[in-house]
């Protein structure tokens, strides 16, 4: 699944796209597009649960990086 922080960026932009085209019709889809996906962000927890990143201190070895 998709994080909010994706979703909510990738709405922002068809929002800025609808902004400049001069097309009625094109701007109107990307709008009804990026509402769809700001509906979809919506009931998601403002952070993204994707795996964590391990933790850098705990693969150094306790006499530093070179192990003395």
């Amino acid at each position: 699944m998709l994080g909010k922080t994706y979703l909510t960026k990738q709405a922002s932009l068809l929002l800025e796209f609808a902004r400049t085209t001069s097309d009625s019709d094109l701007s109107a889809k990307l709008i009804s597009k990026a509402a769809d996906l700001k509906s979809q962000a919506d009931p998601l927890p403002d952070k993204d649960q994707g795996p964590k990143a391990p933790d850098v201190a705990e693969s150094v070895s306790p006499g530093g990086p070179t192990g003395s």
